[in-house]
């Protein structure tokens, strides 16, 4: 299970993850989409614990 509140990560200048509330239930699968620069990267790695958040 994975599940976040609030997870933020701010890079300045409006770049990074702001205010990301994720629930995924054991056995389901989960698909990050998303633009450029739209925070797919930061948001695995802040799970995975490669980088720490400055909230959440």
């Amino acid at each position: 299970m994975i599940k976040t509140t609030n997870l933020t990560k701010d890079y300045h200048q409006h770049r990074g993850v702001f205010g990301l509330n994720l629930h995924v239930k054991q056995g389901e699968a989960l698909g990050l989409v998303g633009e450029n620069g739209a925070g797919k990267t930061t948001t695995l790695r802040m799970l995975m614990g490669f980088i720490k958040p400055n909230q959440g």
